[in-house]
């Protein structure tokens, strides 16, 4: 399925900023610690790449480091798809404690923030999506193709670097309050280190030479790294702005098929919007999805339960809504374990309260509303 233009017409935002979203305390201006590792995590695998490129010190890439890259890949990526998204941000299933740990450890060593803070950002996109709050829209800056290239920059990379940090308390209280996964959070400049130290230390133990553990460092530590991030900063922007659209939204969310293997199913994100909490997003024939066929083992394994699969007549039901005058969704009859509105757990579950998924609520809005 070849990317195509939105199927629906994209409203620009607001020019005037959101009276105060639901966000922490303003950050001190300037040029902060976190800043500087964010510059050096963003550009400096880019700069020393090229770099080389240029002065033509980039060989043939060893085999060993290509295994290895590509190791480390799969595990940080499914920690990000499987565990930072699916389990911890949107419930999609419930993991045994030991699984939990684990995905929460590789999420982390993907190095795209602390776990807590990656699923509050990611809980605040869903909540303010496409709108003023939304911490990475690419609509920021209205339509157009300057407004739109402003746009692409912002949501890929540039909101990295903003003053607008996101309440951690407001947005994810649950992961808070799990004493393992307030641990791993903690630990996450440990983790990040250690993500970068094992090609290095594999490379020096197969090969023995200081070369050797560099260029697995570079390769399978910065590259993998970069990599990845690039394909997860693609969703922010790409999939809001090119792509199809089977299934209607309130936001500008598509489905963008070329990033589908590489992204482990994120891509496929316009079904995402329309239903969160669901554990498989390629959810028409023929989409591949490779987090959510890792979400399948774990069920067989008897390590992953209450698994949210949607249902042939769920999903048609959502793609067979319409959008309002308003271009707001109609809601839709369908369960609200789908739609992500109560919590997997033993406790009873919370009613669907006919606010349509993907839809933005006021700036004031409570939390639970986008919470699974």
């Amino acid at each position: 399925m070849s990317g195509s233009a939105l199927a629906m017409p994209v409203a620009p935002l607001s020019a005037e900023p959101p009276r105060k979203p639901p966000l922490a305390e303003d950050p001190p201006s300037g040029l902060t610690a976190g800043r500087v590792v964010t510059i050096l995590l963003v550009c400096g695998p880019v700069v020393i790449l090229a770099f080389l490129l240029l002065f033509g010190g980039v060989g043939a890439v060893p085999t060993g480091d290509i295994v290895l890259a590509s190791v480390m890949y799969l595990v940080t990526g499914f920690g990000v798809a499987v565990g930072l998204h699916r389990l911890f941000a949107h419930h999609s299933f419930k993991a045994n404690r030991v699984l939990k740990i684990a995905l929460a450890v590789a999420g982390s060593m993907a190095l795209e923030g602390s776990m807590i803070s990656w699923v509050a950002i990611h809980r605040r996109h869903h909540m303010f999506s496409d709108q003023p709050g939304d911490p990475h829209s690419p609509h920021r800056y209205g339509s157009g193709p300057l407004g739109t290239l402003k746009g692409f920059v912002w949501a890929h990379v540039a909101w990295l670097f903003a003053s607008d940090p996101t309440d951690s308390q407001r947005f994810a209280p649950d992961l808070l309050r799990d004493k393992d996964l307030a641990a791993v959070d903690r630990l996450f400049p440990v983790l990040a280190v250690t993500s970068l130290v094992i090609p290095f230390a594999v490379g020096w133990l197969l090969y023995g030479t200081l070369a050797a553990a560099l260029t697995a460092f570079f390769w399978a530590g910065l590259i993998r790294m970069a990599f990845l991030h690039h394909v997860t900063w693609s969703i922010n922007s790409i999939c809001h702005l090119s792509g199809r659209r089977p299934f209607s939204t309130s936001d500008q969310s598509t489905n963008f098929a070329p990033l589908a293997l590489v992204s482990f199913g994120e891509s496929w994100h316009n079904f995402h919007h329309s239903s969160p909490a669901s554990a498989r997003h390629g959810a028409l024939p023929h989409q591949v999805d490779l987090a959510a066929r890792m979400i399948r083992l774990f069920e067989q394994a008897g390590w992953a339960t209450k698994v949210r699969w949607p249902t042939s007549v769920q999903i048609a039901a959502l793609a067979g809504t319409g959008s309002t005058a308003s271009g707001r969704t109609a809601p839709l009859a369908v369960s609200a374990e789908l739609l992500g509105c109560d919590p997997v757990g033993d406790e009873q579950q919370s009613s669907y309260t006919s606010e349509p998924t993907g839809s933005a609520p006021e700036h004031g809005g409570d939390i639970r509303s986008v919470l699974p």
